[in-house]
């Protein structure tokens, strides 16, 4: 009898021991994708019903968003959805994803001015977890891992267990994904986590197993909702919670569970880096094309999101994180730089000893071309991401509080404000002496009178959505049209001194260029096409394939000696025949986006001077 009596306090000790070799669990709330905005009511409603839900548990430690917090980077969208994330009870981290820094107001400023970082690192219950933002960063292009966030990772400390937060999957969606997943194998990244696909799916990366969860918005197939992660003794799980109003939300049986294992690296890379799985254009296209030569080259550390001012043999330029640099073009040294308080999506332009330049700190800066001390600052309401045109003794230049302006060179002071801008500005302007011609985020197209700044007319979209602005492109004008491509996919040629559409032609992004002579605009689509128009006669000179696939780069197009250059998303140059548009060659410099080049001819020599997105800085030159 004693015998049976002891039977079950033997295996209620083996139990409570067994019990405390367990460590305690780590349990955390996913959401993303929530795409908050004023005119969406819905996505309100599903992150606030997400909020309230997590509040009513006990058992979650903290809270991850998973990017696109907003529908379109405003600083009211960014302002209202923090008001109601800052409710959670639990501890919040966010990564942002696209539409969080596409379409920013800011400059992506106010995101991380509110939210008070770029990337994350905590630990709890064993585990290292870490989540960084990504591109595009200002510029239509496939995501990219910013270089200011690869060289945080690099840094980070190895031999710590992780789990890696992104927005986008790390596949060729994210245009340096080989990079980053290498990089994360590196610090014993086990599992990886985002968003951007709306829908739960399961995913490897190379051998790191991930996830991508829903999005909290509802839709006709599915209520509010989010996901739940379970972390015990190196097992992760994954649970949907389904919220069907105030009072009742089901959390499911888990969808996903992994062991988590050390992940070696057995991705095999040729001599630059790239994997077998790499697909585009790989670097051994310059081995094909010798003539075209690269004097010199080197690499920031950090993005750059704009192009060159030139003046002669020294080059001017910004890195996204607001250092303004001056560089020789014999060698490529460094001769002064100087840091803006503040992001720089603006393209300098130089007269003189004035360099200028917008900074999305909010003002317009001049400094010394010689040496980089400041001339004059010109403040305005909110970031200055518009590129400067400087026409006789004044800069044109727009900003997003909603005001373009003329502002005097010598001082900075204004000449003219036109207050009426719907929407922010994101581009260079046209000016000569008749007119002013800018796109915004509204859809619209501006033509101003440069000596006053009256309204000369306004055109726009068809399409209500914002995202189908006129905005990112430079326009062109030629035989008395103004030519601009816009993201709707059509270019389009309107009367210069009227804005009356006269014609329109298909195919088209946002990318657009002007012949030396003014008689053919360029363009390209976004599937391997490139073509050109008679600006006289408005007909087509011809469309032909140029090799560089899918391509969204919005980067202007230009022509030298002959030869038009078609930057790409991918960090190739495509260089085509003006008279037929046959591809004559082609030239990678990097694997992302090429922003806008800078050419001339010396001697027998042409010289393009390139940036891409990553950071890369590079000069190239060819026999004419």
């Amino acid at each position: 009898m004693k015998k049976y009596l002891f039977m079950p306090l033997v295996f209620l000790i083996c139990g409570i021991f067994c019990a405390s070799a367990q460590s305690e669990p780590v349990r955390f709330a996913f959401m993303t994708d929530l795409h908050w905005s004023a005119s969406l009511t819905s996505s309100q409603a599903a992150l606030r019903a997400c909020v309230n839900d997590i509040n009513t548990r006990n058992d979650i430690d903290f809270v991850v968003v998973g990017g696109d917090l907003t529908d379109f980077g405003s600083d009211s969208e960014i302002a209202d959805v923090k008001a109601v994330l800052d409710g959670l009870r639990p501890q919040l981290y966010v990564v942002a994803g696209n539409h969080d820094a596409k379409w920013s107001e800011s400059g992506c400023n106010t995101f991380e001015k509110v939210f008070g970082y770029s990337h994350f690192e905590l630990e709890k219950g064993g585990w290292r977890f870490l989540g960084c933002n990504s591109g595009p960063d200002m510029r239509m292009a496939p995501a990219l891992l910013p270089r200011e966030s690869m060289l945080w990772l690099e840094g980070l400390e190895e031999g710590k267990k992780s789990i890696f937060f992104n927005h986008y999957p790390q596949d060729s969606s994210v245009l340096n994904y080989f990079d980053v997943t290498k990089t994360l194998k590196k610090k014993d990244v086990r599992f990886e986590i985002g968003g951007h696909w709306h829908v739960n799916t399961i995913l490897n990366y190379g051998g790191i197993p991930a996830v991508l969860g829903r999005s909290t918005q509802a839709t006709a197939t599915a209520v509010p909702g989010y996901n739940v992660f379970t972390l015990q003794d190196d097992h992760i799980s994954v649970s949907e919670v389904r919220i069907y109003s105030d009072m009742c939300s089901v959390e499911l049986s888990p969808w996903y569970g992994c062991d988590l294992a050390a992940v070696e690296d057995r991705v095999i890379y040729d001599e630059h880096g790239l994997p077998d799985d790499y697909p585009w254009m790989r670097y051994d296209v310059n081995d094909r094309h010798p003539e075209v030569r690269t004097v010199w080259s080197f690499r920031e550390d950090a993005n750059i999101a704009v192009g060159f001012a030139k003046k002669g043999n020294s080059a001017y330029y910004a890195t996204a994180d607001g250092v303004v640099k001056a560089v020789s073009l014999k060698d490529g040294s460094e001769s002064w730089h100087s840091r803006l308080p503040g992001k720089v999506y603006s393209t300098p332009a130089i007269s003189g000893r004035y360099l200028v330049l917008g900074c999305a700190d909010g003002a317009v800066y001049a400094l010394d071309s010689r040496n980089g001390k400041l001339l004059w600052k010109k403040e305005t309401d909110k970031s200055v991401l518009g590129s400067p045109v400087i026409y006789k003794d004044k800069v044109y230049v727009g900003a997003s509080d909603g005001c373009f302006r003329a502002l005097n060179l010598k001082d900075g002071s204004s000449v003219w404000t036109f207050t009426d801008v719907a929407g922010f500005i994101e581009c260079r302007p046209f000016v000569d002496a008749s007119q002013v011609v800018f796109g915004s985020w509204a859809g619209k197209m501006y033509s101003l009178d440069p000596e006053t700044g009256h309204l000369q007319w306004t055109w726009s979209c068809e399409k209500s959505s914002r995202m189908y602005s006129p905005a990112a492109c430079w326009p062109v004008k030629a035989g008395g049209r103004i030519f601009f491509a816009n993201p709707d996919r059509l270019v389009y040629a309107l009367d210069a001194s009227t804005g009356r559409e006269l014609a329109r032609f298909e195919g088209a992004r946002e990318s657009i260029g002007l012949s030396v002579d003014g008689n053919t605009v360029y363009s390209k689509s976004m599937f391997h096409h490139s073509l050109a128009i008679d600006s006289e006669s408005l007909e087509l000179k011809w469309n032909v394939e140029n090799g560089m696939g899918y391509d969204i780069s919005p980067t202007s197009i230009v022509e030298v000696d002959g030869i038009v250059l078609f930057p790409t998303d991918k960090g190739n140059i495509i260089a085509v025949s003006a008279v037929d548009g046959s591809v004559l060659w082609s030239h990678k410099i990097s694997i992302a986006l090429v922003n806008p080049l800078t050419t001339w001819i010396e001697r027998d020599r042409i010289f393009i001077l390139a940036s891409t997105m990553d950071g890369r800085v590079e000069l190239l030159s060819l026999a004419r």
